[in-house]
């Protein structure tokens, strides 16, 4: 099923102008700079973040300039937060092409980050719209603090999935709560239907961080980053937090400490990655992944009254769970 047609099928002309706004923020005349910047527009992606939030306001009442540049200074943001996260990963890679601290060097790419970050407060300051405007503010200090709440979770020995999930709430589940709710905000949305959104988006968000993480146990070049790639880097992702709190295998637990410690090799990854599957690791993630799905189908059920609208989000949600990358 081509879910992402489904998708955009209610927002083609929307989805259209939010890109064309995107573009343009993301432009520049002068020759690094511009460069830059070009390299990062070359990266596409199925824009998935700013058709959340326009079938949101949608939802809630319709798209406006408000909802538009909303959307534009909220993926800024996120873009702005990827160019950092390259750095502070030392990653050569973002979705298979060169990251731009790997092209160009890391000083360019902090201050490309921080050039992009404040063309994203630009943006959101055209909604005029204060409740908007607090709430990507929050969202960048959330953003940031879930990055530094992943890195000192490195050093805690603890094995679990409640710290699994608040590093998720403040990375990707704030990102997808936002796009909902900002979406709704600028529909006007009440209160409680705001409430509801904001639910319905962190959901998505978990999902969708659930899906990324199991994508690590496999390869794949459209991935863009090999298998144990987060191991590598120190993380502990749910479906080996599952196989190492459902065994008391000592070898395995040995391995995930030196994860941790940043001393494993290749080799005592594909042994911890292999013990993970054969553990149901990742058929428990998945299970995970269809709990917040049926909630989420609850909440469009519920409170999605168009039927083009319901049919979009149905799918947004089963393309969450089901995507190959």
């Amino acid at each position: 099923m081509d879910y992402l047609s489904i998708i955009k099928q209610p927002i083609v002309k929307d989805l259209d102008d939010f890109i064309a706004l995107f573009s343009e923020a993301l432009s520049h005349d002068d020759g690094l700079l511009g460069s830059a910047l070009s390299h990062i527009r070359q990266r596409g992606g199925k824009r998935m973040r700013p058709m959340l939030m326009l079938l949101m306001a949608r939802s809630c009442g319709q798209i406006s300039d408000v909802t538009q540049h909303a959307a534009v200074g909220l993926e800024l943001l996120h873009t702005a937060s990827l160019v950092h996260d390259d750095v502070v990963d030392e990653s050569s890679e973002r979705r298979g092409q060169a990251s731009v601290n790997a092209s160009y060097n890391n000083k360019v790419a902090v201050l490309v980050g921080d050039y992009i970050l404040s063309t994203a407060l630009l943006h959101v300051s055209y909604t005029g719209n204060r409740r908007i405007i607090e709430y990507l503010a929050k969202l960048g200090r959330t953003l940031a603090a879930g990055e530094i709440l992943q890195l000192s979770n490195i050093q805690n020995e603890e094995i679990s999935e409640d710290v699994y999930y608040r590093v998720i709430e403040q990375k990707t589940a704030a990102l997808f709560e936002a796009c909902a709710a900002i979406g709704a905000l600028s529909a006007g949305a009440d209160e409680e239907a705001l409430q509801k959104a904001m639910t319905f988006g962190r959901y998505l968000g978990v999902m969708f961080q659930i899906r990324d993480d199991i994508f690590d146990y496999f390869d794949s070049k459209e991935i863009g980053k090999p298998t144990g790639n987060d191991m590598t880097e120190g993380k502990l992702t749910l479906p080996v937090i599952y196989a190492l709190n459902s065994t008391d295998f000592e070898a395995m637990h040995t391995l995930a400490r030196k994860v941790k410690a940043g001393t494993i090799n290749e080799d005592e990854i594909a042994v911890l990655v292999e013990f993970t599957k054969q553990q149901g690791g990742i058929e428990y993630a998945e299970r995970k992944m269809q709990e917040f799905s049926g909630l989420c189908k609850q909440y469009i059920k519920e409170n999605v009254k168009e039927k083009a609208i319901s049919d979009s989000l149905t799918a947004y949600v089963d393309y969450v769970v089901q995507r190959n990358y």
